[in-house]
């Protein structure tokens, strides 16, 4: 197949309309025509990631975190990114990122790290504005219901749990098709008046393009008359963060060798203990201290991330159990979660977990 079909379908699972302004997920190296047959997944892209995908003749690496993050002014080789972009045009190897699109995404990093803890009726932490639009489109009534499930087939209508959700109202529009002009119904220069239906649905974002082409190719007029607002809804599942419940009530030194034992880690940093125990939990995978607030306002036991920095543990403040695990630890079955969506989306298509490690944090 070729890149672009790659990551046509990576960013149809996390659309790049969802990552974060700072951020640079995406393509960042390669032509997306050229045709590829094996790809390696990897939170970083190291030299020692590169060298795997050249000895493994992988055209591909897929990676969590952006090689190129900062602005790049020269190209020489004096640093690890710039050698790793030298070597990695030399042996046509394209790179991917799929960074805070992917954090943001309901069924994304966080959800499988509130899986691997064994959480449930999960749900976002904080949620994401500006994600949704709202479509109002008017049209002969005759032609209603084929436009409104070609826009359903095409991502609108969808409310949380709910798929196919529109509203409409019968009425009567005019219009006077001028010179030029080549009109569904009426004459031209004269004013007709068509039984017309409005439709109103939401729809993500990241749809309009795909929303506005379907409304045209489906719509009898050669001039569609329709609106497109900005909502200041949120969609429940784009967001920060993540909430789940553990199965039973547990003690918080329970609670934390839980975790060591889940997430595979020789320790963990916490707050202080407050004698209460835990079930409500809050997580955010990779750099999370940004959320305490948000967790502390939604009455958790205990908050999970990793990076927490020594002032960031007071925010507890006896509510709450802060627990570090690690950026890498929180991030790493983020791989998995990946080679798994490609390997139902490609079977024919080879794609494996970089067998590196690019924790750069060591222990002693």
């Amino acid at each position: 197949m070729k890149l672009k079909d790659l990551s046509d379908s990576l960013e149809a699972f996390a659309p790049l309309y969802l990552q974060e302004s700072y951020d640079n997920s995406g393509l960042l190296i390669g032509d997306k025509h050229k045709s590829i047959s094996k790809a390696i997944v990897s939170l970083d892209v190291t030299e020692d990631v590169l060298e795997e995908a050249i000895s493994e003749n992988a055209e591909v690496i897929i990676a969590h975190h952006p090689l190129i993050f900062r602005p790049l002014k020269k190209i020489t080789g004096d640093n690890m990114v710039e050698r790793i972009i030298q070597k990695a045009i030399k042996n046509d190897i394209a790179i991917y990122a799929i960074h805070t699109n992917l954090d943001n995404l309901f069924e994304g990093v966080n959800n499988i790290l509130a899986k691997q803890l064994g959480l449930n009726n999960l749900k976002i932490l904080q949620l994401k504005p500006e994600t949704l639009k709202k479509l109002i489109v008017y049209i002969p009534t005759s032609h209603s219901d084929n436009l409104r499930n070609a826009l359903f087939a095409a991502g609108a209508g969808t409310i949380g749990d709910y798929d196919s959700c529109s509203f409409q109202l019968e009425g009567k529009g005019s219009f006077k098709a001028l010179e030029g002009s080549n009109p569904f119904v009426g004459e031209k220069n004269q004013i007709h008046f068509e039984n017309e239906t409005k439709i109103e649905m939401v729809f993500p974002a990241y749809l309009r393009t795909k929303i506005i082409q379907t409304l045209k190719d489906k719509h009898p007029y050669e001039e569609p008359a329709f609106d497109i607002f900005a909502l200041e809804n949120e969609s429940d599942k784009t967001g920060a963060g993540m909430i789940g419940y553990l199965e039973k009530p547990m003690p918080e030194m329970d609670f934390l060798k839980l975790i060591k034992k889940k997430i595979n880690v020789e320790s963990v940093r916490y707050s202080p203990l407050i004698g209460k125990a835990v079930q409500k939990i809050a997580l955010c995978g990779g750099s999370g201290s940004f959320l305490i607030e948000a967790a502390k306002a939604a009455n958790v036991d205990a908050f999970i991330t990793g990076d927490i920095k020594y002032h960031d543990f007071f925010d507890a403040d006896n509510q709450l159990l802060i627990v570090d695990i690690g950026h890498y630890e929180s991030e790493q079955f983020t791989k998995q979660l990946l080679v798994d969506y490609l390997n139902k989306k490609f079977p024919n298509f080879a794609v494996r977990n970089s067998v590196r490690n690019t924790n750069v944090v060591n222990y002693l």
